[in-house]
């Protein structure tokens, strides 16, 4: 005989397993995402500083 109180605890482990490989998905896209954002921030701050020492310069 199945206990109902088993299919619960079943089912919230389910849940909880879900969560944590969403949780995992989750994180990775965004460390993915950051560090093409990263890359774009480094190359405006390369630009800027080479227009600041061509402004030296001159």
């Amino acid at each position: 005989m199945v206990n109902i109180g088993d299919i619960i605890f079943q089912f919230i482990l389910l849940l909880v397993l879900l969560a944590i490989i969403t949780a995992i998905i989750v994180v990775i896209r965004s460390a993915v995402r950051n560090r093409g954002q990263s890359k774009n921030v480094e190359q405006k701050l390369d630009k800027v500083i080479e227009m600041l020492e061509k402004d030296k310069r001159e």
